[in-house]
């Protein structure tokens, strides 16, 4: 597998912090409150995106991590929006680069994939990119794994290959387990998952009729989240929680890096207390049992095929 390090070698920790919220819910006392206590923690692997809160999020990671840039994974993503051709693609991670104040950002990962302009373009542009050294790691972010292997080939034919994706992973969020976590274990490829706690839900506020909130506030979110089984896993999450002395998230995101691809959460939050239990997951080791009940807690997603020796 990929083993992702910072420029001076130092390792990518084993959870990392997705910046989101910064400039927009987590204002910079809130941001800069939640990235020292995540290096506190031990995390060294910080990720952001070009369109996250109109660039705030890059500003504000870029200046918290100037210190200790040289021992950071820094991760940004491009290629959000559809249409974003070769030319858009350098011109976002131009203004990337600007925003973090960095020459070089370590991971740089297309953010979703575009059917509207061809593959090899945009990896074409991600391997000049490498090779100027702009960047250090491709990745891929919100692909399917067709779609992954597919860009592999492609990058291969280049010189390079895909160092690691992002796609969503949760407790009830789980169909990176039918392809894409398999196809990472099988061909080396890292893999950072977004999402751990399902937009909340499985921190359990939205059991005590929390009014705020990304599944309060945004109907893509209550959509994404709406079936009733989620909602029941997240409620037998927070009874086991509670029989166990532990707060659900610390348990939501230690059983993501428990599976055996090792998969890495990207833990975030929009405020410090907020975070505290996720950063929890650190320091709690869930042996094979615990992991098997949580996993009880959702319906796993049916083989990738239909053959009965696989059910």
């Amino acid at each position: 597998m990929t083993a992702l390090t910072s420029p001076d070698g130092t390792p990518a920790s084993r959870y990392a912090f997705g910046t989101m919220q910064f400039g927009g819910k987590a204002d910079l006392a809130a941001s800069t409150g939640m990235f020292e206590a995540a290096i506190e923690a031990g995390i060294t692997h910080f990720d952001t995106a070009h369109l996250y809160t109109e660039g705030q999020s890059e500003e504000i990671l870029g200046a918290r991590a100037a210190p200790e840039r040289a021992r950071l994974v820094i991760a940004t993503k491009i290629g959000y929006r559809p249409g974003t051709d070769a030319g858009r693609l350098r011109a976002e991670l131009d203004l990337s680069l600007s925003r973090l104040k960095m020459d070089c950002v370590d991971i740089l990962y297309l953010h979703r994939h575009d059917p509207g302009i061809p593959l090899e373009e945009r990896l074409a542009v991600l391997a000049e990119l490498k090779e100027a050294g702009r960047i250090r790691y491709i990745g891929l972010s919100n692909f399917a794994a067709w779609q992954v292997m597919k860009a592999d080939r492609l990058l291969r034919g280049m010189g390079h290959r895909v160092d690691v994706i992002q796609p969503m992973y949760s407790l009830v969020k789980r169909q990176a387990e039918v392809e894409l976590l398999p196809m990472c274990a099988s061909e080396g490829i890292a893999c950072a998952t977004y999402s751990p706690l399902g937009g909340g839900l499985l921190s359990g506020k939205y059991l005590e009729g929390a009014a705020s909130g990304r599944l309060a506030e945004d109907p893509r979110y209550a959509a994404r989240y709406a079936p009733a089984f989620m909602h029941d896993t997240a409620r037998a999450l927070a009874g086991i929680a509670s029989e166990l002395g532990l707060h659900p998230a610390t348990l939501a995101c230690a059983w993501i890096a428990a599976h055996p691809a090792r998969p890495v959460p990207i833990l975030s939050a929009s405020a410090p207390e907020q975070l505290a239990p996720s950063l929890a997951a650190l320091r709690f080791d869930m042996d094979k049992e615990l992991y098997e009940r949580l996993s009880g807690l959702s319906p796993a997603p049916p083989p990738a095929t239909d053959r009965i020796e696989e059910q």
